[in-house]
């Protein structure tokens, strides 16, 4: 891994994807002004419903939130996420939640489908994205020229078997571009970025939704980047339009590992789910 400036950038968007990108473009290009070569864009930051708006929109990965994209980092010579979009799935009716990893020179290099989709009853909410998510079924891990990235969306976030499984591919830094609920990003959403930190000794990249998106659906925000050894670089507040900004130092991981080698005395064999019960 190669010492790299990255940014991880706070929404709060809505159902006007004109509007959106809007202020995704803009919010991109201040972050690559700030000398950011890797940017990150929230979960749905062109297209977030309200509570029970079951949205209709989805395209393909040629389609024009991708296009946008690619034209944008293009133009910067930065490495972009595309925290989520609502990509045709394979049953009608039903959309993913994919993540777009694309290159300084516009190219797509790699392509991650949500896992863990979030079915909870939170007060007075119900959340159900079982009923129009098809789940992927794939870890991925980007090569950019700078190093390897491990991509998850959100609720994935309280999966740790995932982050594990992709650090054991060689990710240094993992992405987790969020809509983290207000109700539960108060206590867990720094607590949980940290843990997976520090229990896979690497960088935490993590773009998120902030505000209400309806009368009873709102984000958490506090879009955050944190070293392997648990501190938070950066920390976006909790108001739209704002960054998390850090410099990543490849020396911090080679300093949390000697301090504590945790990684090399994992029992490998935990993940494949043998020995006795």
């Amino acid at each position: 891994m190669e010492p790299i400036r990255v940014a991880a950038i706070q929404m709060q968007s809505t159902q006007d994807v004109d509007r959106n990108l809007e202020v995704a473009t803009e919010l991109v290009r201040r972050a690559a002004a700030g000398g950011a070569r890797f940017v990150a864009l929230p979960e749905n930051f062109a297209l977030m419903a309200a509570e029970g708006v079951v949205l209709g929109r989805t395209e393909p990965l040629d389609g024009p939130l991708v296009t946008w994209g690619r034209r944008l980092a293009r133009e910067l010579g930065i490495d972009l996420l595309l925290g989520s979009i609502p990509e045709v799935a394979s049953r009608p009716g039903m959309r993913r939640n994919t993540s777009v990893m694309i290159d300084g020179r516009g190219e797509v290099v790699a392509v991650y489908r949500k896992v863990h989709l979030f079915d909870v009853e939170l007060d007075d909410v119900s959340l159900r994205e079982s009923e129009v998510v098809e789940p992927g079924e794939e870890t991925v891990v980007a090569t950019l020229v700078w190093g390897r990235v491990g991509l998850s969306i959100c609720y994935d976030l309280r999966f740790p078997e995932l982050y594990r499984v992709m650090r054991f591919a060689g990710a240094e830094v993992f992405v987790v571009p969020s809509a983290f609920t207000a109700a539960t990003g108060r206590d867990h959403w720094e607590l949980l970025l940290r843990a997976r930190a520090v229990e896979n000794q690497a960088f935490v990249v993590a773009p998120a939704q902030v505000g209400r998106h309806g009368r009873k659906r709102a984000s958490w925000g506090h879009a955050a980047i944190v070293d392997p050894w648990g501190e938070v670089l950066a920390d976006a507040g909790d108001g739209p339009g704002t960054l998390a900004i850090a410099d990543l130092d490849p020396a911090s991981i080679e300093r949390a590992r000697r301090r504590i080698p945790c990684l090399d005395h994992a029992r490998r064999w935990l993940l494949e789910g043998r020995g006795r019960t």
